[in-house]
């Protein structure tokens, strides 16, 4: 029987979301891959048992998680009964709704309809009485944000999740709904974005400073480019990369002379350094004003070990940084 680590809480840091009193840890484990169907049972139980005992105590799904759809959360759900029974006040976990998960107009979007039928689905296949976060998984311009924002108001009233977050939404949106959850009493926290070296978006529209000022947190994901910022594509494309199994994220497409001499030069400045790429795309995350967390991904549980490491890696001097936005082409 799963006994967490005594020690699970000495080196990990834990940071606010914006200004409130939640923390997370630094980096969170999350299961928008190799957590559905496909997956097999004992590994997915192993790598949330390695991410615990080692102070990660944050896991992130989302309803339509798979394949299946929900069947994230469902294992998930097993994993909780399995290893975590008595645990749940030492974990974070949150879903999302936004995106296609059943048939018809009601299963997508931000309507209040879909969102509230949602989270009672999520908390059914996780058995949960409560998420700590619910998120909007993506701005709906055909539903009032009024009513979006309603609905995560009475999931929360309703004491269905504890704290409110919006994903991807850009700066000037953040601030609108700011507003509505304001005049609410609406306790939202944290806004999840894709953000990585190569992926400045939120830089670009305006999320990362609208989230520093409104004094609100934000956790990033694919903070890897879904493998681009490793080493793994130097020599060729592995049969068992994501590349060759999926291409719906990541494709040869991805992988131009261009994108390749980035990466390369990328990689000479890490062992520079004394590190893996990852490493070092990691730790310029988590040097970033602003951030809380970090989302990452994994297939086995020797893949969370070396994402820990970033922790002990020290920080990027001005100079590095500087580099590493020449390096991508990057103008500020």
């Amino acid at each position: 029987m799963y006994r967490p680590s005594g020690k699970r809480y000495d080196k990990m840091t834990y940071n606010k979301c914006g200004e409130s009193g939640l923390k997370l840890s630094a980096l969170s484990l999350g299961l928008w891959h190799n957590f559905g169907d496909t997956g097999v049972y004992s590994n997915m139980k192993r790598m949330c048992e390695t991410a615990f005992d080692n102070g990660i105590t944050h896991f992130d799904l989302a309803n339509n998680y798979g394949p299946e759809y929900g069947s994230a959360e469902r294992n998930f759900g097993q994993i909780l009964k399995d290893s975590f029974d008595g645990y749940r006040d030492e974990l974070i976990i949150s879903t999302k709704a936004g995106y296609d998960m059943w048939p018809g107009p009601y299963g997508d979007h931000g309507s209040r309809k879909y969102l509230i039928a949602s989270i009672d689905q999520s908390l059914k296949r996780m058995g949960l009485e409560y998420v700590d976060i619910f998120y909007h998984h993506r701005p709906d311009p055909d539903t009032p944000l009024e009513e979006t924002m309603g609905a995560l108001a009475q999931i929360i009233n309703s004491g269905k999740a504890l704290y409110a977050g919006l994903s991807n939404y850009d700066g000037e949106t953040l601030k609108r709904a700011c507003v509505i959850l304001r005049e609410m009493r609406v306790p939202f926290v944290i806004n999840q974005n894709r953000y990585n070296i190569f992926d400045r978006t939120i830089e670009d529209n305006g999320l990362l400073q609208a989230s520093i000022d409104e004094k609100k947190g934000i956790i990033c994901f694919s903070p890897l480019a879904q493998g681009l910022l490793t080493d793994r594509y130097l020599k060729g494309i592995p049969e068992d990369s994501r590349i060759s199994k999926d291409g719906r994220f990541l494709n040869e497409k991805s992988l131009s002379e261009d994108m390749l001499a980035k990466i390369r030069a990328l990689n000479d400045m890490a062992l520079e350094r004394g590190e893996a790429l990852s490493r070092m795309a990691l730790r310029w995350l988590l040097d970033q004003k602003g951030i809380t967390s970090v989302i990452i991904g994994a297939s086995k549980s020797e893949q969370i070990l070396t994402n820990l490491e970033a922790l002990d890696s020290k920080p990027l001097t001005k100079d590095e940084l500087a580099r590493i936005d020449e390096i991508a082409g990057v103008k500020h």
